[in-house]
């Protein structure tokens, strides 16, 4: 197209000055466009190489990757718009009246884009305020799943069933966000109960023994154990200790020990777990008194 502008200048072919002006605007402006429209490809692609560039520290993960991706759109958006508005000022058009008239069809616009505009803010704010980042792990509502993407608009969870979840950024920030990847140590709360007969000299050797099997593992740190209380049906205990690493199967296979040795402690102690039971006293007509033991659904 350069060649043949270059060429338009000196071939009139009998036209007149006028003629050869306007046969020329075509390929001029057509030239315009393609040279334009390389140049914002290669301002682009340099602009966002240098923001890609300042945003990761010695080949490691961009630092904030949704402000990056954030940048990189309005750094795009920014010299497309120019672009165009350098292409309609070489088309002739009033550019200072047309960034006027945007003012006002601007507002039309904002209030047409209002849901758009509020995930766009929001996703600055998550990349400002980072609740969450990509590959960690989260809890919103009633789901749960690891973050594999943030965008301008909606963030791609993938959650533990499977499925990928499309959550628009603006309704993902309503929520109470849980971020477990940035816990880091478990509290853990369990209770079991005894039988009301248990032998009194018992008690505090079944609490000893149970701390004992608490703080023998090595990534716990006990926190407390005592009788809470008395419940309807036996003797409640409440024991609280903390696991070191956050990891749910580490505290799944620390519990399980810890619940296998209570079984053969209180195997040696003679002890069993209380299970839902009344006992009836009763006197027979010899006056002699009779107990019965029932379930609790009998």
């Amino acid at each position: 197209m350069i060649a043949i502008v270059t060429a338009l200048d000196f071939l009139h072919f009998g036209r007149t000055a006028a003629q050869a002006a306007h046969v020329q605007r075509a390929p001029r402006l057509l030239t315009w466009i393609l040279v334009g429209m390389q140049l914002a490809f290669w301002i682009s692609r340099l602009l966002v190489s240098w923001l890609n560039r300042s945003a990761t520290h010695e080949g490691a993960r961009s630092v904030n990757p949704v402000m990056l991706g954030v940048l990189t759109w309005l750094v795009q958006f920014v010299v497309w718009v120019t672009l165009l508005l350098v292409l309609l000022n070489q088309g002739g058009v009033n550019i200072t009246a047309f960034i006027a008239s945007l003012g006002v069809g601007g507002v039309a616009v904002a209030l047409a884009l209002q849901n758009v505009l509020t995930d766009l803010f929001s996703s600055v704010a998550i990349g400002l305020d980072k609740p969450f980042e990509v590959g960690e792990f989260i809890m919103f509502g009633d789901e749960l799943g690891t973050v594999t993407k943030v965008g301008i608009k909606s963030t791609r969870i993938q959650s533990l069933s499977g499925e990928e979840l499309a959550v628009s950024n603006s309704v993902l920030l309503k929520n109470l966000i849980h971020n477990y990847s940035r816990r880091r140590e478990r509290r853990i709360v369990f209770n079991f109960r005894l039988p009301f007969d248990t032998p009194r000299d018992r008690i505090p050797d079944a609490v000893a023994r149970v701390r004992g099997f608490i703080e023998r593992e090595k990534l716990t740190r006990f926190d407390r154990g005592y009788l809470s209380g008395f419940g309807e049906f036996g003797l409640d205990f409440e024991f609280v200790y903390y696991v070191l690493d956050p990891a749910y199967n580490t505290f799944v296979e620390i519990q399980q020990r810890i619940n296998l040795a209570m079984l053969d402690a209180f195997d040696q102690l003679g002890i069993e777990f209380a299970v839902p039971a009344r006992k009836l006293h009763a006197v027979s007509a010899e006056g002699k008194s009779i107990v019965q033991v029932a379930g609790a659904s009998e």
